[in-house]
């Protein structure tokens, strides 16, 4: 694989098992590029190795005048010079391509659960959680797998070279042979330590990255309530725990560096002090020194590879795991046993009671706004993991805790489409059978035109959807806002998240994304939320008229909405408790009145007063004529 080649045609089906198993998958996944790295970087570690031998050559035959030996050292030393000089660089070409690649595959890999989970992964696990790992982390990942094959090359050499110097010195060979194990693992008791510290600082710049975006989405907020200074000083001291936590780490692994430096120096100097004294005994000669000791020099080179890879794994291990810990998140434990057909049929969840009639707008009231964005989430078919506690229990604890799903979780019931289950159903069918909107939908940067060019059915064109979420204010100020287009709004770019837009616009062009895609079924969580009642009023009436004859789900509790849908449904204590028409739920249900007017207690208590006062007298009156008649 070379880096023009990508991205991956298929990124493949990773080990999540472990992050030391996702990393040798990531490794074995790219053996070519690793043993061309392998190769490169023994060219290039024997080509330094075989230099003490020719300036040895050279300075024995300078000490016996001999010219021709001399000659022939210089021409070996050229040699080496370009097997070096070639093997750095194909190295370095080789080397980087692991890296990047590695990297771009882990990105994909992450890029494809994102689109798989939906807004499901940001209630497993933080929003901030997933933006490291997909920066930092994947860097560090790709990292080690670079930095492996490199310290493969060096590892070889370090024993070719120390099994040549026993060969060709015995009485310093092994001086240098015993020396190097020592040399190589004397960090190996620093690193626990020093990768604590790592993940230290990784969590804490993990939490203020996580802070910092959670302020930059509330800016408009928070300036209108005056918390900037509030969230700033947050911020602050965040930041400044990081760089504590970075000052600690710098610190462990600068120890782990002078040990590497002083380590080989112990070394070099006792090599110097008895080579020259075997030198003056007359029992080695003066090129025989030179040599062992430019091998020994040169040795450290490759010696410095023990500390980047212990560097790497140290720093990429963590990285890894907490890649494993999205990757294993899964839509459902079963796999896809009916074919890509889009089903239709009436949308029913077995564990609440709620159905919504094939072709009706259904809407859906819940006392709890966390019970109805969880409802939404199964409704889209992303069943949650539950214990013998109960769904309840689980969903709260999947969405805190953020864990990965153990294999043997239990399931709560998956929802049916017609006959056919939501999680049976292969990804790209489950997704264009129900569609679900959440609360806070996210505006990608990008053209109005591109914002609603999705996958859709065809059926429903973008001006019908915008006219639906009545959208024209937006468009006359997308229009306003880019004079450079000709006032064409379509043309006009919409920043990242929609920040330059209202809530309520960002909310009705999200409104207009989803009717364009014109799904079998809709669901929507809280479609009007963020606007005005005369505004509400009619993107209810636009959604009932765009969605005849399509099934639509709408979480809402507002009386304009409500009163615009087919039918009713009131959700209490996890199940369906009243079906309805809003009219007569409003007369009949307490517990409906209560949500959707904002009655308090007291107020319910009156108006049962008032009821059973009149009530009573009319069963009264009934009860006289039937008896004198």
């Amino acid at each position: 694989m070379q880096i023009r080649d990508l991205p991956y045609s298929d990124p493949g089906d990773p080990d999540v098992r472990s992050g030391p198993r996702f990393l040798h998958w990531l490794g074995r996944n790219q053996l070519g590029g690793q043993l061309k790295a392998l190769a490169w970087g023994l060219l290039h570690q024997l080509g330094i190795a075989g230099l003490p031998v020719t300036v040895g050559l050279a300075v024995q035959a300078v000490v016996d005048r001999s010219g021709g030996r001399l000659a022939l050292a210089g021409g070996l030393i050229v040699v080496l010079g370009v097997l070096i000089a070639l093997g750095d660089t194909m190295l370095h070409r080789t080397a980087v391509t692991n890296w990047i690649t590695a990297a771009a595959r882990v990105q994909q890999l992450l890029a494809r659960k994102t689109a798989e989970l939906g807004s499901a992964l940001t209630r497993r696990v933080a929003a901030g959680e997933v933006v490291a790992v997909s920066t930092g982390d994947v860097e560090k990942i790709g990292w080690f797998v670079e930095a492996l094959s490199r310290f493969a090359a060096a590892a070889t050499a370090l024993v070719v070279i120390c099994v040549g110097l026993v060969l060709y010195l015995p009485s310093l060979g092994l001086l240098v042979a015993l020396a190097m194990p020592v040399l190589a693992l004397a960090v190996l008791p620093l690193l626990p330590p020093a990768t604590r510290r790592a993940d230290e600082q990784r969590e804490k710049a993990g939490k203020a990255t996580e802070l910092a975006s959670d302020t930059v989405a509330g800016l408009r907020v928070l300036r209108g309530i005056g918390g900037e200074e509030l969230f700033l000083g947050r911020y602050r001291r965040a930041s400044q725990e990081v760089r504590r936590a970075a000052v600690r780490s710098a610190r462990m692994w600068a120890l782990i560096s002078a040990v590497q430096v002083l380590l080989p120096g112990v070394l070099l100097i006792s090599l110097v002090w008895y080579g020259a004294t075997l030198a003056q005994d007359g029992r080695i000669g003066v090129g025989q020194l030179v040599t062992v000791y430019s091998a020994a020099t040169l040795m450290l080179f490759p010696l410095r590879h023990f500390e980047e890879i212990a560097m790497a794994y140290s720093f990429s291990r963590p990285s890894a795991q907490r890649a494993v810990r999205v990757l294993s998140l899964r839509r459902s434990d079963r796999e896809a046993t009916v074919e890509g057909v889009v089903p239709a049929g009436d949308l029913y969840d077995p564990v609440t009671g709620l159905m919504a009639p094939r072709g009706q707008f259904t809407a859906v009231v819940c006392g709890d706004p966390d019970e109805a964005g969880r409802l939404a989430e199964r409704l889209g078919g992303h069943a949650e993991p539950v214990e013998e506690a109960g769904a309840e229990t689980a969903g709260a604890e999947g969405a805190a805790g953020g864990a990965a799903l153990p294999e043997d979780a239990a399931r709560t019931p998956s929802v049916l489409l017609g006959a056919v289950a939501l999680d049976e159903l292969p990804l790209d069918a489950a997704r264009a059978a129900v569609l679900v909107q959440d609360k806070d939908p996210v505006l990608l940067s990008g053209t109005l035109r591109e914002l609603l060019d999705v996958p859709s059915s065809g059926l429903v064109t973008a001006d019908a959807a915008l006219e639906a979420a009545q959208c024209g204010d937006v468009l006359s100020a997308l229009a306003q806002a880019s004079p450079d287009n000709d006032g064409d709004p379509m043309r006009t770019r919409i920043t990242e998240r929609g920040r330059s837009l209202s809530g309520g616009q960002r909310q009705r062009l999200a409104l207009a994304r989803s009717l364009v895609a014109d799904p079998e079924a809709l669901v929507l969580d809280e479609p009007t939320s963020a606007v005005d009642s005369h505004t509400e009023a009619r993107v209810a009436a636009g959604i009932a008229k765009l969605r005849r004859g399509r099934t639509t789900v709408a979480f809402a509790s507002s009386p304009l909405l409500l009163d615009a849908a087919d039918r009713v449904v009131l959700v209490h204590g996890g199940a369906v408790v009243a079906v309805g028409d809003h009219r007569d739920l409003l007369r009949t249900e307490p517990r409906y009145r209560a949500v959707v007017t904002r009655e308090t207690d007291e107020e319910a208590a009156v108006a049962n007063a008032v009821d059973d006062a009149v009530e009573v007298p009319a069963m009264k009156s009934i009860q006289e004529i039937e008896e004198r008649a």
